[in-house]
């Protein structure tokens, strides 16, 4: 069976492999972590996809390779015929030469990397890599929580919070993709810090959509107190229960994805000369890889799913991000985001968009406000959580009009809906 690079993204068209955690020869089960990959939207463990004996390593680590390439073979008999470990280990396959002339680089051979000791730093991935770098950290000073003992991200940070400190070993350790390096800057004392892979083309990606399409930003405020009385009703059972917190945004996710039911424009692509109105809702909700850049997993037919369903899959999705175990079908498929920024206690943020999709919202901090109350007895003043809704749309795609009215709609499904019934759902 051919192992293929996977589609890592709609506007994804290639990736890194950074890490390859099997030898020629070696035996391998199906969903057992068989490579890493890092492209522009994720740095993300990819599991094997058949049982069987890995027979050839057909694009080495640090190379990068089209989605759709073959990066390997797995042979599904070890009974077929194999190169032995031994021999992986001292010669490279004569397929692997052609794969590194047409990949856009390479620091190292594949089986050549396969066969080194695997030290510390072996299963690290690149986003532990740099944060293991940046507080010159021994690796195996760190009790992994991750699969078979693997350190995360979550772990590195809960290491550094409770005071741990870099130990000599880590001049010996293998951490084998360089973080990356800062330079001083001669007599000024400032630093010069080179991008990350995922950094890198984040930035590409978000230059590009700003220069090729004309954003439009429109605004509401909305009034939660329907949301944040059904917090307060059910916040605290929900979090023993879920062992997560009841936060706004799947209130939000949730109000969103009903009102792109009404407003099917704005659940499309731009195709250049013609909009595809996608029949599914299926969210992108964009999360923070802590300066290495944004990952964002879909909450697929969004519309079908009830509150819970979704505050579960986010808070899931968000926690598998920041180890880097999202599944590659994960970050596929979207068709509108929802970035959120409201912890940070933002005001408002006019978000990027990201194409082929035609708008994107950005849900900023709720706060305590004056706020017009209107009744049939007469308007009144009290103070309400109110938060900002912003959206940036594609104006090749959609008008104001349109644009705003799905605004409405949202704001309206935010402030009239029984969140509270919903949260029993």
């Amino acid at each position: 069976m051919d192992v293929i690079m996977p589609q890592l993204g709609e506007t994804v068209t290639e990736g890194t492999v950074t890490k390859w955690y099997k030898q020629i020869g070696d035996a391998i089960r199906a969903d057992e972590a068989l490579f890493d990959v890092e492209t522009d939207k994720v740095s993300t463990e990819i599991p094997a996809p058949a049982t069987g004996v890995l027979a050839e390593i057909l694009v080495a680590e640090g190379a990068t390779a089209e989605v759709g390439a073959r990066l390997a073979v797995i042979r599904e008999s070890a009974q077929q015929q194999v190169p032995s470990a031994s021999a992986a280990s001292t010669a490279v396959p004569t397929n692997v030469a052609p794969a590194m002339g047409t990949a856009k680089r390479s620091t190292t051979a594949g089986p050549e990397g396969a066969a080194r000791a695997r030290g510390a730093g072996d299963r690290l991935s690149p986003v532990v890599r740099k944060l293991l770098a940046e507080h010159a950290l021994d690796p195996r000073a760190i009790n992994g929580t991750g699969r078979d003992g693997r350190v995360t991200r979550e772990d590195v940070l809960d290491y550094v919070a409770k005071g741990g400190a870099a130990r000599p070993a880590l001049a010996t350790a293998r951490i084998e993709t360089p973080a990356p390096h800062a330079v001083s800057a001669a007599g000024g004392g400032d630093t010069t810090i080179a991008l990350g892979n995922v950094r890198r083309r984040t930035a590409e990606h978000m230059a590009k959509s700003w220069t090729t399409t004309p954003h439009v930003l429109q605004a509401v405020e909305a009034d939660f107190h329907r949301v944040e009385q059904a917090r307060q009703v059910h916040g605290a059972e929900w979090k023993q229960r879920e062992g997560f917190a009841l936060t706004y945004l799947p209130f939000v996710a949730c109000a969103v994805s009903i009102a792109l039911t009404k407003f099917p424009n704005l659940n499309s692509t731009f195709n250049g000369d013609s909009l595809t109105l996608h029949r599914r809702v299926n969210l992108g909700i964009a999360v923070d890889l802590g300066g290495e850049g944004l990952v964002v997993p879909v909450v697929k037919d969004a519309s079908a799913k009830s509150l819970p369903q979704i505050a579960r899959e986010i808070n899931d999705f968000a926690t598998r991000a920041r180890a880097n175990r999202l599944k590659p079908d994960e970050i596929t498929e979207g068709t509108y985001t929802i970035t959120n920024n409201g912890a940070f206690g933002t005001l408002f943020t006019a978000p990027i968009i990201n194409p082929p999709q035609v708008a994107i919202l950005s849900t900023d901090a709720v706060r305590k406000k004056p706020w017009v109350v209107e009744s049939p007895e007469g308007d009144s003043i009290a103070i309400r959580p109110v938060g900002m809704l912003a959206q940036t749309f594609d104006h090749r795609a959609v008008d104001g009009a349109y644009a705003a009215a799905f605004l409405r709609e949202v704001k309206a499904i935010i402030e009239t809906q029984l969140w509270t019934q919903a949260l029993q759902a």
